[in-house]
């Protein structure tokens, strides 16, 4: 009787000891062990497995760990876990010894454990003995019961545990391939997140932005310079701002000027402390580009298109006063004048009427063949009073040149655009050469001057919609920053493309190919 309290003693410590160890621990895998470990020396048993109901089926049992059972012997025991529960008394032990000799291990006797967690079950603990003369008792099962109501318990903890991990996983990845620089700041103002998008915007690395204030890392400035983080950061506010949205400028660790935008999530508590917010920052340096030279274009047009009307406007009122006098050859100047005027005010509007087009839906092309060569001839005459006695045309194509497929009065107009361009953008004079040839089923074409060029960073934004190069001529030449944008759209609604070779002070290159004749416009 002695004995056999004492063993219940140490049953009962053991017990103790089991569930502390699995309340600590919360890696599934680990739990699994412990648990069938445990379960095995505290009956006496010989091997154990312990076999977990699918989390998404539910209803499949999988062996998850074992004792003293090779894991390449566990596809034998799928037999005995078929076995509905109600059935593991009566044919149990003998599907056991049919496993037993199967993978030649000596196993006779079993006891079955549910693990169950308020009524849903979780999974089965499985414990085998090799002996036949010490058969599992009441008091194993018992004490075996006890453990397993605690050893559900700490599966479904390491479960959940597992679930808000990779939970948590997601979220990082998902926070780390943002397109959007993401970072989190506490409630002392210091970074604890910082994403590569955000490495990649500031330049600095998250080993050194993380524990510093972001007010240091990020610093967004106003126009006049001042720090908006640290003179007027809104989730300082009271009373609080709602997701508030600060813009500004930055100055990157490797120098870059950039314009970002910083939306921010607070978090605060039940008396609006703040205890910290994830801020999400975007790269808006183009759009605000965009903004600019829309509001440079706004004041340029008006310019535009307020010159030739007050021109016609002033000498139409001119011509028709009655206190004046002019001769015959004074009215046909003034009229001609006039006709310019309206001349040019008609190419702005249709310029600006072929944007929205462009802006609505892309250009409707009227395609034939067209021969080139006579067509740049036919422009070149027309621009020759812009053409003075410094300048020389020379056209360089061949006799045999094909015709391409295109529309005629659009190539006209990017002819004509490029031309202008070279005459304007060429003050000093010099030789204006066109020309072209057939390649690879297209005919490359190209517009060269000797004017002042164009810098190596512009060749890309010159074609944008509103933009005009930065230099001494921008502010003494006509136009609307329209021109080469709508020279692009053209060239690329016949399938074709353009682009520029230039430098600084040694002229400018246009060239742009067009589909030949003999090949079918694509769509």
């Amino acid at each position: 009787m002695h004995i056999f309290n004492d063993h219940r003693l140490r049953q009962r410590e053991y017990l103790l000891q089991i569930s502390r160890a699995m309340t600590a621990q919360l890696d599934l895998v680990s739990v699994l062990s412990l648990v069938i470990s445990y379960a095995v020396e505290m009956t006496a048993g010989t091997s154990g497995l312990i076999a977990l109901y699918d989390e998404e089926s539910g209803d499949q049992l999988r062996i998850r760990a074992s004792a003293h059972v090779p894991r390449q012997d566990w596809p034998a025991f799928v037999r005995l876990l078929r076995l509905a529960p109600s059935d593991l008394a009566q044919q149990g032990e003998k599907v056991l010894r049919e496993v037993a000799d199967d993978i030649g291990l000596p196993l006779r006797q079993m006891i079955a454990l549910p693990l169950t967690l308020r009524t849903t079950p979780v999974g089965l603990i499985y414990v085998f003995r090799a002996a036949l003369n010490v058969a599992f008792s009441a008091d194993d099962r018992q004490v075996l019961e006890d453990f397993a109501d605690q050893a559900a318990i700490a599966v479904s903890n390491a479960r959940l545990y597992q679930g808000v991990l990779r939970e948590k996983q997601r979220l990082d990845a998902t926070i780390e391939h943002s397109a959007d620089g993401v970072m989190i700041i506490d409630q002392r103002w210091r970074i604890t997140t910082f994403n590569r998008t955000m490495e990649l915007l500031t330049g600095w690395s998250r080993e050194e932005a993380v524990g510093r204030p972001c007010a240091e890392v990020l610093g967004i400035h106003n126009l006049q310079g001042i720090n908006i983080c640290l003179n007027d950061c809104p989730l300082q506010r009271m009373p609080a701002t709602h997701n508030p949205v600060v813009e500004g400028q930055i100055r990157t660790r490797d120098g870059r000027e950039l314009y970002v935008q910083s939306r921010y999530a607070p978090q605060r508590g039940p008396q609006g402390q703040f205890l910290g917010a994830i801020a999400n920052v975007r790269d808006i340096t183009l759009q605000k580009q965009e903004e600019e030279l829309q509001n440079t274009f706004i004041s340029v047009i008006s310019h535009e298109l307020k010159t030739p009307v007050s021109i016609i406007k002033g000498f139409a009122g001119t011509l028709q006063r009655e206190d004046a006098t002019f001769s015959a050859e004074q009215y046909r100047e003034g009229l001609h004048l006039i006709e310019e005027e309206a001349d040019r005010l008609a190419r702005l509007i249709q310029d600006l009427l072929d944007v929205s087009r462009l802006t609505a839906g892309g250009i409707r092309l009227d395609v034939a063949d067209v021969a080139l060569a006579p067509l740049v001839a036919d422009v070149v005459r027309s621009l020759a009073p812009m053409l003075t006695a410094h300048y020389q045309v020379e056209l360089r194509f061949p006799d045999d040149l094909p015709p391409v497929r295109g529309d005629y009065e659009r190539c006209r107009q990017v002819i004509t655009n490029l031309v202008s361009n070279a005459i304007k953008y060429s003050p000093e004079g010099g030789m204006i050469r066109i020309g072209g040839w057939p390649e690879a089923g297209y005919a490359v074409c190209y517009v060269s001057d000797q004017g002042i060029g164009i810098a190596n960073e512009e060749h890309e934004a010159i074609f944008r919609r509103f933009y005009r190069v930065d230099n001494r001529l921008r502010r003494e030449t006509q136009g609307s920053g329209l021109g080469l944008f709508l020279t692009r759209a053209i060239i690329e609604a016949h399938g074709g493309r353009i682009w520029v070779e230039s430098q600084l002070g040694k002229g400018a290159r246009f060239v742009f190919t067009l589909p030949l004749g003999q090949h079918k416009l694509a769509e």
